[in-house]
């Protein structure tokens, strides 16, 4: 069995993890419930199957222990195993966690989480972020009696459902006319998003979008056009002054439903989302990831006025809006609400911030002394950093990327991206800055032979959304 210190070594070994992965594929499609989480998303024979995780570390099956960024796709924003939410969680299990009524829980739940935004009148909980995305679709659909969906392009995910799924290179078995009716509106541009309303005037049931931009390090939405080049900014990722308040302006102006996905600006911008912290109220909003700290527990919520459009207390026809068998156990509703506690009591979102502005800089300045700083770009808000890597013409790579992720991975840091948790301490991000000087020095002798393929050992990690396998 290898030991604590084999993914500090020079190269990495994973055994029981390529066995783990090749049972993984034999049983689950894609080898992963989520296919970011696949294997194709790490470079070959490198593609850690985990055992557990504490805090800010995970461990495989290996042996190896990993400071580990981006927990749980952005969920575990807390860090692993969270005291807190573990024990709000312990305290409901022996108690049952589904009945046949709606549990005190419930309202308890509703109660603290409008509490905690305040611009939202009513709330809904799900399982996951898809069926919260699609019952906003389907309830601006039901207001408006319009049929098309706007979504923002630039943005790269926001549903499972054929809505959105319909829109990517992955595609098949969803009809044309279903995705003929969502259509895409660009980021931060006001006037390209009038000019679309217009031309689909009152067929618009809502724009769907995260209030601020996700910051991919290459856009990764077919919807709109993909440049040959990017440049990757330092964007922080925030709206320019004016934009969210002139998207509400439209939505009003035009008769449509703005929708804000909060997935990931929820919680992590602030206690009460990128509404709260920019100060444009939406009519529908989402959120999900941080707000269960792993565990599985989403929300839609918005205005009364719409959101009983679903209920009983209105006198129109009814909206199917969400009936899930497990939408509020109240196991993953405690930990909701535990996770609501420990943001508000212990000040999280500012330790987000803090963290990574602190990672930030010590990534940019160990690729600036490698000579690599216009090719390992960071970007991105301070709690939710990822990065893109350019090749010797400053081209987004997927050969590279794997080049740096063998060279974390043997350094002993899980990083698909630097979205940090509240666990992570000093000492680890002084070793992953570490890890990252070491892996840059490899990235510049990379580029200076203009081709990185020797130090690949096997196939570039590839795009999550594509045609083929």
């Amino acid at each position: 069995m290898a030991t604590e210190n084999t993914a500090e070594t020079e190269e990495l070994s994973l055994p029981r993890s390529r066995q783990a992965n090749e049972r993984l594929h034999a049983l689950i499609p894609g080898g992963a419930h989520t296919y970011a989480k696949g294997d194709d998303q790490y470079p070959e024979n490198l593609a850690p199957v985990i055992s557990h995780g504490r805090g800010a570390h995970v461990w495989d099956i290996d042996g190896n222990r990993y400071i580990e960024y981006g927990s749980g796709l952005r969920s575990v924003s807390l860090g692993h195993a969270h005291p807190r939410v573990i024990e709000a969680v312990r305290r409901e299990l022996h108690r049952g966690s589904n009945f046949v009524r709606p549990s005190i829980l419930e309202v308890e739940a509703a109660e603290r989480f409008l509490a905690t935004v305040p611009t939202a009148e009513m709330v809904k909980f799900t399982k996951n972020g898809s069926d919260a995305t699609t019952a906003a679709v389907r309830l601006a659909r039901a207001v408006t009696g319009r049929p098309r969906v706007a979504v923002c392009g630039d943005h790269p995910f926001f549903s499972v459902d054929d809505w959105f799924i319909g829109t990517t290179p992955m595609s098949a078995g969803i009809p044309a006319a279903t995705t003929e009716l969502t259509v895409s509106f660009p980021y931060g541009d006001l006037a390209a998003t009038e000019e679309l309303l217009t031309r689909h005037q009152g067929e618009i049931a809502c724009l769907i979008l995260e209030p601020a931009t996700h910051t991919e390090p290459f856009p990764s939405s077919p919807l709109l056009p993909q440049p040959s080049a990017v440049r990757c900014p330092q964007s922080s990722g925030d709206p320019t002054p004016g934009y969210l308040a002139g998207l509400r302006e439209l939505a009003d102006r035009h008769g449509c439903v703005l929708i804000f996905d909060e997935m990931i600006t929820g919680f992590r911008w602030s206690e009460a989302g990128a509404q709260g912290l920019y100060g444009v109220v939406p009519d529908l909003s989402t959120f999900g990831k941080a707000l269960g700290n792993g565990f599985a527990v989403s929300a839609l919520a918005g205005r009364r006025d719409l959101m009983e459009q679903g209920g009983l207390r209105h006198s129109g026809d009814r909206v199917f809006l969400l009936s899930t068998t497990h939408g509020a156990e109240t196991h993953s509703l405690a930990a909701a609400m535990a996770v609501q506690t420990t943001y508000t009591k212990e000040g999280i979102t500012a330790r987000l911030h803090a963290l990574g502005e602190r990672l930030a800089a010590g990534v940019r300045d160990a690729a600036a002394s490698m000579g690599v700083g216009d090719h390992i770009v960071v970007r991105g808000r301070a709690s939710n950093l990822v990065f893109a890597t350019l090749d010797e013409n400053r081209r987004t790579s997927q050969q590279y990327r794997t080049l740096f992720l063998r060279r974390l991975l043997a350094g002993g840091v899980l990083a698909p991206s630097f979205v940090v948790s509240s666990a992570l301490g000093d000492a680890d991000i002084d070793r992953t800055v570490e890890v990252v000087a070491q892996a840059c020095a490899v990235y510049r002798k990379a580029l200076d032979a203009a081709d990185p393929t020797p130090w690949l050992a096997g196939r570039p990690v590839k795009p999550v959304f594509r045609r083929l396998p």
